[in-house]
């Protein structure tokens, strides 16, 4: 038999958090209360294991959790997303639980459960990314590559607001518009994922004042469609 690592995950109030995991398909296949709690779910031939939680301290604090390789991560999100709306009414995006959004091209979300613990679901083909941006890349096009691993990889909004904001003082005045204009774009779909509608609107119609050529309005639709379907998709908060 081939040696495993199961990751050993906090499990808060147990039946609370083994139910979380039953609204995302897996299996409880063990729960026990006494001496102490400990509990197992398993889904897809892979199994979390919950022990005692510590007072005091929540296991998002404490930066608990595992990663789960798959092999299209879309379809899990897809599938997470219609059952967490299905239970909660609503699609959970802060706090705990909740579940990270997803772009098209995606490799990687994160599911936070109740307890604060944080599964990552990576797809297996996903490429090493180059901190700092692809070398292939110069200017302000390699700022928002990296500005795309602190949202997409890291779930770190600020810090790729920031990367895109020092970028374009940089580089705005000699980039392509349509880089310039793909840079609002982000800035945009941050501002929509932390509700900040106004933002939105006020970044949407720089884009929409700018002088670009057909082509090029075509390459921002992508990331304008982006946003829209993010707020679409947070709609459900309200």
């Amino acid at each position: 038999m081939a040696e495993i690592s199961i990751p050993m995950l906090w499990g808060g109030n147990l039946p609370e958090t083994l139910d979380f995991y039953r609204t995302l398909g897996y299996k409880v296949t063990y729960e026990m209360s006494r001496p102490y709690t400990y509990g197992v779910v398993e889904r897809n031939g892979f199994q979390l294991h919950f022990g005692v939680t510590p007072k005091h301290l929540s296991a998002e604090e404490a930066h608990v959790g595992c990663l789960v390789l798959v092999d299209a991560v879309a379809p899990w999100h897809a599938e997470f997303t219609a059952a967490l709306r299905a239970r909660y009414g609503r699609i959970p995006a802060r706090g705990a639980p909740r579940i990270t959004r997803f772009r098209p091209g995606q490799t990687r979300f994160t599911v936070v459960d109740p307890v604060g613990n944080t599964v990552i679901y990576i797809q297996r083909d996903e490429p090493d990314p180059e901190y700092g941006g692809s070398k292939k890349l110069v200017g302000l096009a390699r700022v928002l590559d990296n500005a795309r691993i602190f949202r997409d990889s890291k779930n770190d909004d600020p810090s790729a607001a920031r990367v895109i904001e020092t970028g374009l003082r940089r580089h705005g005045s000699t980039a392509p518009a349509v880089d310039r204009a793909r840079a609002l774009a982000m800035l945009a779909e941050i501002a929509a994922a932390a509700g900040n509608s106004a933002r939105v609107t006020e970044l949407v119609a720089e884009i929409e004042g700018m002088q670009l050529r057909v082509r090029e309005r075509r390459a921002v639709a992508g990331e304008l469609q982006a946003v829209t379907a993010l707020q679409h998709w947070l709609v459900e908060e309200g």
